[in-house]
């Protein structure tokens, strides 16, 4: 973990950092596991003047991505969307995703895109349930928006205690980072 983590260091510092960044977090609102926080957080801290364009960058590819994800759910459930969402084990969590969406679509959307909740599946839901799009777009940028931008303000203001913290207590936030990641589809499999 320790070389991945010195590995994202090195890329966040790449001229080609916040596209391959904006291309993680397009891919796991629809599709990809690891979330685009992975990417952000290193590459706020090794940039902090960058801290908002990051934050922008990653909230429109999530939108983005998610639209992709909408789009499975949409017209490819059958296939490709029960495809990820067997992959993930997600099935229990998706149909109650779906019952929900009658009474409660917009508030899934904006609380489960803030949660570690796999946002994929929210997405993907939203496609599946024919969820009005307008509503999901903007439901979709504030609550990408208000994740990756809250981060980014709290690493851009407190950067360097938070960088230190990461590398003095690197295996304690890995763990934690992997717990919360495994959690999110825990609790969409078992408790949803």
């Amino acid at each position: 973990m320790r070389r991945l983590y010195d590995w994202v260091m090195r890329l966040a510092q790449h001229r080609f950092a916040i596209p391959f960044m904006g291309v993680v977090s397009f891919a796991e609102s629809s599709f990809f596991p690891i979330p685009p926080d992975v990417m952000l957080i290193p590459m706020v801290l090794a940039n902090r003047k960058k801290a908002f364009t990051i934050a922008a960058v990653c909230t429109v590819t999530s939108v983005l991505g998610g639209l992709l994800g909408y789009a499975i759910g949409f017209y490819f459930f059958e296939t490709i969307g029960a495809w990820v969402v067997k992959t993930y084990g997600l099935q229990a969590g998706l149909e109650k995703f779906r019952e929900g969406f009658a009474e409660w679509g917009i508030w899934i959307i904006l609380i489960k895109g803030l949660t570690p909740i796999p946002y994929k599946l929210v997405t993907i839901a939203s496609g599946a349930a024919h969820f009005d799009l307008f509503t999901f777009v903007w439901a979709s940028i504030v609550t990408r928006g208000v994740r990756f931008f809250l981060v980014a303000a709290l690493l851009w203001k407190y950067g360097e205690p938070i960088r230190t913290f990461i590398e003095e207590r690197f295996t304690l936030v890995s763990w934690a980072f992997l717990i919360a990641l495994v959690g999110g589809f825990v609790v969409v499999r078992y408790l949803l």
